[in-house]
């Protein structure tokens, strides 16, 4: 049976049995929530920071969209003052069951809030956003059926008209049999622009970060993403359950499609960095202790070894630093809508 890549992700991560029906992230690959409490510690800043810039209400979102196990929610919970810690209303979104024994604190969703005032942190989930292939032909672009019991490919239908926009905007390819750097083949990620947009309309006040494996229109992969992963290593992308499907996002059009849902220029502030830069940026350097604390303190020389270890890894830039990290802060009510003539 062909079908395109989308429904066939669709199915294989989200369908009966699929593998997020099942599965908890955690024990097939590495990310940065579970590379070190110093991730969390770091989100809990930042949820410092919108509360301030919120003036401190009295309840204040921290929403984690995709949470797998809920352990990013856990952990800023945890690492936030005692005060900010008891205004927070924390939601965990995803389409997991809850975890046993998880924090009673923490509500357990399919889908964000309708309304959002407070931080938002989507941490690997556009890259499971379900999106369809395409590649170029003498025609033109046409999308990539496949077989989701064996991954064999052949070329379906031309993309519909929205899709083909997409394209010539945010990832030209290179004419058939022509060489150069945009390649021949294309990941289109409309479904992640729609998916974030469907986050930034509800966000009334605040910030929303999403971090993922990114690339940017000015050098976007000849030749696409699509990855499996199981049990910690990369396997052949067959999406008939047994493996995570991943694909890199393009965060640049995510973040167009973020402001515009927002309600455009004015009212969104937006950053598109890496995440290196970004935790830098709060003040984490992954830099070893002074070795006469090892001499006055040996426990707590340990303690800072480990933590500047952590630390280097979530800032290594060919690791999770290399990261895309995009934050769009919404700092006021979006404007009325101007009056029909």
């Amino acid at each position: 049976m062909w079908v395109t890549w989308r429904d066939a992700m669709q199915n294989a991560l989200y369908g009966d049995g699929g593998f997020y029906q099942r599965e908890r992230p955690n024990r097939h690959f590495r990310t940065s929530v579970h590379a070190s409490p110093a991730f969390a510690h770091a989100l809990a800043l930042v949820a410092c920071q919108v509360d301030d810039a919120l003036g401190h209400p009295p309840v204040m979102d921290l929403v984690d969209i995709g949470s797998g196990d809920g352990l990013l929610a856990i952990g800023v919970l945890g690492a936030v003052p005692p005060d900010l810690a008891a205004r927070l209303r924390v939601t965990a979104v995803d389409l997991s069951s809850r975890p046993p024994g998880l924090d009673d604190r923490i509500a357990w969703t399919s889908t964000p809030p309708a309304e959002i005032a407070g931080l938002v942190v989507a941490n690997e989930w556009l890259d499971n956003v379900p999106l369809d292939v395409a590649e170029q032909t003498p025609s033109g672009p046409r999308l990539v059926l496949v077989d989701p019991a064996t991954g064999d490919e052949r070329l379906g239908p031309v993309p519909d008209p929205a899709d083909l926009a997409w394209l010539e905007r945010w990832w030209p390819m290179c004419s058939a049999g022509a060489s150069g750097r945009a390649g021949h083949r294309a990941e289109i990620g409309r479904p992640r622009d729609e998916a974030w947009a469907s986050v930034m309309v509800r966000l009334t006040r605040g910030t929303a970060i999403a971090v993922d494996y990114s690339h940017h229109v000015d050098n976007r992969p000849p030749q696409g993403t699509l990855t499996g992963y199981r049990a910690g290593s990369i396997v052949p992308a067959v999406p008939d359950g047994s493996c995570d499907i991943t694909a890199h996002v393009a965060l640049d059009a995510v973040a167009d499609a973020g402001e515009r849902a927002a309600g455009g220029t004015g009212t969104v502030t937006t950053r598109l960095t890496t995440q290196r830069e970004a935790l830098r940026a709060l003040g984490m350097r992954g830099v070893r202790p002074a070795l006469a604390l090892a001499h006055d303190d040996p426990r707590g020389y340990l303690r800072a070894l480990s933590r500047a270890s952590e630390e280097a890894e979530l800032i290594d830039p060919s690791g999770l630093g290399g990261f895309g990290w995009l934050s769009q802060s919404v700092s006021a009510g979006r404007p009325e809508p101007r009056p029909r003539r």
